[in-house]
């Protein structure tokens, strides 16, 4: 495995950990629990693994850039129509 390679699947999983992360928290305190639901199977986009059997099965790659789009749009998602910083204050609260 090249080391770019390595590079860029640590990077993917870093984001898949921190938007489950934040799946998370819409689920449990957030008011609409199948927002983060969504947002944690479109992380699976991000999952190394997860491309290789998508590429398997179907033989399309999901290109590169289509990944960045879709990245931006879900830290867009939660951080702006998902109010993520009121949810993680409730959370906070709640502990």
């Amino acid at each position: 495995m090249k080391n770019e390679s390595v590079f860029w699947s640590v990077i993917s999983w870093m984001f898949v950990v921190i938007v489950v992360a934040i799946g998370l928290v819409n689920v449990f305190w957030g008011n609409d629990p199948n927002f983060g639901v969504f947002i944690c199977l479109l992380a699976l986009v991000f999952v190394p693994q997860v491309n290789t059997l998508f590429k398997k099965i179907t033989g399309i790659r999901i290109h590169f850039v289509i990944k960045i789009l879709l990245g931006l749009f879900i830290l867009w998602a939660v951080l702006g129509v998902g109010e993520l910083f009121d949810k993680t204050d409730m959370m906070l609260q709640s502990f």
